[in-house]
């Protein structure tokens, strides 16, 4: 696997007229990004990370480089004034220093509200690896056209990822051993490390089985309230819980594509982990892989293209269901359907696809050596689309 990232380009061009944000789930490679691949593309880069006690003293007291340099500040949102502190740094040195800001949370989030950092950075999310990052894929992308979905298989890669997820300390080692290891711990350093150093919750333990039981809830309609009957506390406090794991980068939630053509529903979302690979079962476990990949390649759109796209599902009030859906400017672009093995067309994608004009249809299968066009539907292995995203 390269070392390289999919962002890296992005982020070097970006550092040329401002500021860079990071935000990203712990341990995606954030610093190994910043840190590791940015950092060599400079003359001089300087490291400070805000968990580590000299560093800290450095940043509060803004002993910085004398030389002109890249400066990286990891975990700085955790200090009450790190707006402040690096919008002061930037204003005064702009011309001196490039600066990127990391973190484990989404910064997004924590920078609104009266933003006196607005219009000096550029922001993005780190997601984990992905087939097309695996394979260095360098794919061109136009909201008005089909996907380029090449002609080679890549089952063996797609396995390894399917089996071990995208984040680079388990995929990289493609050991059982290590992957059971990373589950049992990777909550519990979420709310030791993360979460109590931004968040006061007076009631960790009930958060905790929270993340316990949100594997078993990935891809059906989210009920809060269900969840609420369960643990037993209130609604308010379980939607703050889901807020803050989410700001976290523990899960995210796709929400359904309004409109009166097809008579949707209008809130309820469907949660998926960051993590695919914590999930047992093999159907929901690839439909959280087809949901991870296609969050980050609207994020990439978004953040770094500067394209309008959004990602939804299609459900209306007869219950009729498609599993994604991605729009340019509000407008269908794509729709996509995942099924473990069955290459019979749904006859859902075809009715959403004439009411709302969808162009594109594609049906994914966790099959290998599929490539069928039916109906206006594309039946393809899940290897070949997703090696055309990002």
């Amino acid at each position: 696997m390269k070392k390289e990232r999919y962002l890296t380009t992005n982020i070097i061009d970006d550092l040329n007229s401002k500021m860079v944000f990071i935000g990203g789930a712990r341990q995606v490679g954030k610093t190994t990004l910043a840190k590791d691949i940015i950092a060599k593309a400079m003359n001089h880069s300087h490291y400070f990370n805000w968990d580590y006690t000299p560093d800290r003293r450095k940043i509060k007291n803004l002993d910085l480089p004398g030389e002109d340099s890249l400066l990286i500040f990891d975990e700085i949102h955790k200090y009450n004034k790190w707006k402040t502190t690096i919008k002061g740094i930037y204003d005064v040195h702009k011309e001196k220093y490039k600066i990127i800001v990391t973190g484990s949370a989404k910064m997004n989030v924590f920078r609104k509200g009266g933003d006196s950092l607005q219009g000096r950075y550029h922001y993005y999310n780190l997601h984990p690896f992905s087939l097309a990052e695996m394979n260095n894929a360098k794919n061109i992308f136009n909201p008005t056209e089909e996907l380029s979905i090449k002609t080679e298989n890549n089952i063996e890669q797609f396995e390894t990822l399917f089996k071990f997820g995208g984040f680079p300390e388990v995929l990289i080692k493609e050991n059982m051993r290590a992957l059971r290891r990373w589950h049992n711990e990777k909550l519990e350093r979420l709310f030791r490390e993360d979460i109590r150093d931004v968040e006061n919750i007076r009631d960790i333990g009930s958060m905790k089985l929270l993340g316990d039981m949100l594997p078993n809830k990935v891809g059906s309609l989210l009920s809060v309230n269900a969840i609420r009957e369960d643990l037993e506390v209130s609604h308010r406090a379980v939607s703050n819980w889901l807020s803050i794991l989410e700001l976290f980068y523990y899960h995210f939630r796709i929400y359904p594509y309004h409109s009166k053509i097809i008579r949707s529903i209008k809130k309820d979302s469907k949660l998926y982990l960051t993590d695919w690979s914590e999930i047992k079962n093999e159907e929901i476990r690839f439909e959280n892989l087809i949901a991870s990949h296609l969050l980050k390649f609207v994020e990439y759109l978004q953040q770094s293209e500067g394209y309008k796209i959004t990602l939804n599902y299609l459900r209306n009030v007869d219950k009729k269901e498609v599993d994604f859906l991605v729009s340019a400017d509000n407008k269908p672009w794509f729709a996509v359907e995942v099924k473990l093995n069955e290459t019979s067309i749904s006859k859902n994608l075809n009715y959403f696809g004439e009411r709302l004009k969808i162009p594109f249809l594609y049906q994914v299968v966790k099959r290998k050596n599929v490539d069928i066009l039916k109906n206006n539907v594309r039946v393809i292995s899940a290897d070949k689309f997703l090696n055309s995203l990002v």
